[in-house]
């Protein structure tokens, strides 16, 4: 799932990682090999987030996906791997525009 950046803002809110910005040098490799998502990197490795086909007051709720995990603690070089679903959940706002009454 690519993100707006207000939704990145949201996520980053919720989940304790970083943001690989769009101009990255790595993204067009990343994009490849996962296909067009925000992707985020924390201490366990990189991650992505996919809607739960659910929604909390409007919200769309998704979870963190982990693709790639680091080989070692020096956080330098990661292995590929099938998405192992985490245990983080996210709440994203709507990007429809709520109706003031």
């Amino acid at each position: 799932m690519k993100l707006t950046s207000a939704r990145v803002e949201r996520t980053l809110s919720q989940f304790g990682a970083q943001a690989i910005p769009d101009n990255h040098p790595v993204l067009p490799e990343l994009n490849r090999l996962f296909g067009d998502h925000t992707f985020f990197l924390d201490k366990s490795g990189l991650n992505i987030v996919e809607p739960t086909g659910t929604e909390v007051d409007g919200a769309i709720v998704a979870r963190v996906v982990k693709i790639a995990s680091w080989r070692d603690a020096t956080m330098t070089d990661m292995k590929r791997h099938d998405p192992e679903p985490t245990e983080v959940v996210v709440t994203l706002e709507s990007d429809e525009p709520r109706s003031v009454h």
